[in-house]
């Protein structure tokens, strides 16, 4: 069975193990370098993006996550996790892990009480549109152009894929939708059997 990490750090933690579980996977909480060595794959769930930085750096994982992802382990970022993957932030001085060439702005769809679910089409996922959840989330200004968009919401960027590497401005892990985690899944699986990444 597949170990998938999901940095635990900061964030909602517990709802992607829960999900990923669901869905087929065995997820574990990554805190530091041991726990990483352990992961076919790692999850960034949502959380504050400057305040995980800062807590990847002082934990020594910020280099070995890049390393492995450098080396073809597939990455997931959910919200905080799509900024702190991104190559960078618009409008601020603020560190990523510039592991997919994009770049995204903080809380561009409004505050915490602006939050909504909305009806978004995936074409990778098919039909139905998958309930999307939008918490504070973020927006993707600029592609790679390598970078796949999977999904829009309002013309913006919200759903992207280069490579091993997914990012999701919304929360797929408070739906009781698990395709985008099948999705993941399967870029795992994909992966370990050596397939280059194809376009959705």
């Amino acid at each position: 069975m597949t170990r998938i990490g999901v940095l635990a750090l900061q964030g909602d933690v517990e709802e992607h193990i829960a999900a990923l579980r669901r869905a087929g996977g065995d997820p574990f909480e990554v805190r530091n370098c041991a726990d990483l060595a352990q992961a076919d794959a790692l999850v960034i769930p949502g959380g504050e993006s400057t305040t995980v930085m800062k807590l990847l750096t002082r934990s020594a994982l910020d280099r070995p996550i890049v390393e492995r992802v450098h080396a073809g382990m597939p990455l997931w970022g959910t919200c905080m996790g799509m900024i702190v993957a991104a190559r960078d932030v618009a409008g601020l001085e603020q560190s990523t892990l510039d592991l997919i060439d994009i770049t995204v702005r903080r809380n561009a769809f409004g505050r915490q009480n602006e939050s909504v679910e909305v009806e978004l089409p995936i074409p990778a996922l098919g039909e139905p549109p998958f309930r999307a959840i939008f918490i504070r989330a973020p927006w993707i200004e600029r592609y790679g152009p390598k970078v796949e968009r999977l999904a829009e919401r309002n013309g913006r960027g919200v759903m992207v894929r280069e490579g091993s590497v997914l990012a999701t401005s919304f929360h797929p892990e408070l739906s009781d939708d698990l395709r985008v985690h099948r999705y993941f899944l399967q870029m795992i699986v994909d992966s370990q059997a050596g397939k280059a990444p194809t376009a959705a």
